[in-house]
């Protein structure tokens, strides 16, 4: 099993995880704003350049939110 395979299995038991905890999606916002703080942690601490490549993941991000709204499909 590759390592991309592996994260997708981890986060796909995370997914089931939060969803049982909480079956409200409205609620699930405070999860994935508390992943992407840890996840800018992480990148701020491995390397302070890769603030600006965080930054321009989260720029990436809503485009790809914004798209998803528009268009029904990631």
């Amino acid at each position: 099993m590759s390592r991309d395979d592996e994260l997708k299995d981890i986060l796909d038991e995370t997914a089931k995880q939060i969803a049982n905890l909480s079956t409200n999606p409205r609620t699930w916002l405070s999860w994935l704003v508390y992943l992407l703080e840890q996840l800018e942690k992480e990148a701020s601490n491995e390397n302070s350049s890769h603030t600006d490549l965080y930054r321009d993941m989260l720029s990436a991000l809503e485009d790809t939110l914004r798209n998803r709204r528009n268009t029904g499909g990631w």
